[in-house]
């Protein structure tokens, strides 16, 4: 089966399992509705590590281990659904806003998207996946509409719709993951303590080899920038301090069971390098920008909860920091541990954002 991005956008009601594949782990989040109109539950979560080299720069090099990653983690969770959001970096996406007029019908809009898109993007358009969708009335054109397009070459769609079947589960949602952290922050908003649709929030993403900055403000992105600088780094000293491979280090800095002289030699000297990476990004920000303030920074990933770092990052750049869990307002079932999603949940934001496509309208 070839998933075509039509799916992208869309609303899907049945129950769906969020799955994120990153370079260094699978994450993938279920939710369900809470008691409450409008509110969620957490049913079930799990994160399975990845050997190296199996997603490269967004590449699926080892699609074997890709799938047995999932599998492990759904039988770790338990969750008995099969439907899956999914999601494509932003680096694979093409997306360009258009402005059409309001009144075409389906199959019009869809023809006048695919001659526009033609202009857009650097392959033949029967090599992509291609998807739209209507933002709302224009601007500044009355009677016109805004409408998003998206196209992905076909292969990387049908490589992760490959490795989600392979693991017996089927892809009903591709997303992109800059939108679905978008969705998680929405959710987020509206239960952050003293959130005003004002302030300048800058979210850094900490992932295994690249951390990404994305400023928002009332929920649009204005500026966003990725530098090569992750997790992976200090996984890399503890290999090389400590004889282990790269995957029994990830395990136990995951794990928090390293030799006593870790912290003080290993872990500090990273906490302190996130803080100059951060410090660095802020600075692009302003010279780059009209912008001359942040109000707050929320940090991501897997290396969010690591040492401190809230601390040290507060400090260095005089903004109050801290860790994010998309999981704010939401209800757990007996499925979850919290002491330890306490520590998983800085790194399911885009999993979060893909599970809440369920709700959408």
């Amino acid at each position: 089966m070839a998933l075509d991005l039509g799916s992208l956008f869309r609303s899907k009601n049945p129950p769906l399992i969020g799955l994120d594949i990153s370079s260094s782990s699978v994450k993938l989040v279920e939710l369900s509705a809470g008691a409450q109109s409008g509110s969620y539950q957490l049913e079930r979560y799990a994160i399975e590590l990845l050997p190296r080299g199996a997603l490269v720069d967004g590449a699926m090099e080892n699609m074997d281990a890709i799938a047995d990653a999932i599998s492990r983690a759904l039988k770790r969770s338990g969750s008995s659904v099969k439907n899956v959001a999914m999601a494509l970096p932003s680096s694979a996406v093409i997306t360009k806003r258009i402005v059409l007029p309001a009144d075409l019908r389906e199959e019009e809009m869809e023809a006048q998207v695919e001659s526009e898109a033609n202009q857009y993007i650097p392959f033949a358009i029967d090599e992509v996946n291609l998807d739209f969708q209507v933002i709302g009335p224009a601007a500044n054109s009355a009677g016109d509409v805004d409408v998003l397009i998206a196209a992905s070459r076909k292969e990387k769609v049908q490589d992760r719709v490959a490795v989600a079947e392979m693991a017996g589960l089927t892809p009903v949602v591709m997303d992109i993951e800059s939108y679905a952290l978008r969705a998680a922050m929405d959710h987020y908003n509206v239960h952050m303590e003293g959130y005003s649709p004002e302030a300048v929030i800058a979210l850094f993403h900490i992932g295994a080899n690249t951390t990404s900055l994305n400023v928002m403000i009332n929920g649009q992105s204005v500026y966003e920038r990725e530098q090569p600088f992750g997790g992976a780094m200090l996984t890399q000293d503890i290999v090389r301090n400590f004889g282990l491979t790269f995957e029994e280090a990830e395990a136990r800095k995951r794990a928090r069971d390293l030799p006593e002289n870790y912290e003080r030699d290993l872990l500090q000297p990273f906490v302190d390098s996130v803080a100059t990476e951060v410090a660095r990004a802020l600075q692009f920000f302003f010279t780059s920008t009209p912008y001359t303030r942040v109000d707050r920074i929320l940090l991501a990933g897997g290396s969010a909860v690591v040492g401190g770092l809230e601390e040290v990052v507060a400090n260095r750049v005089q903004v109050t920091t801290t860790s994010i869990s998309p999981f704010a307002g939401m209800g757990f079932s007996a499925n979850v541990r919290e002491k330890q999603l306490a520590q998983d949940a800085p790194s399911l934001l885009v999993a979060t954002g893909l599970a809440l496509r369920r709700f959408e309208e």
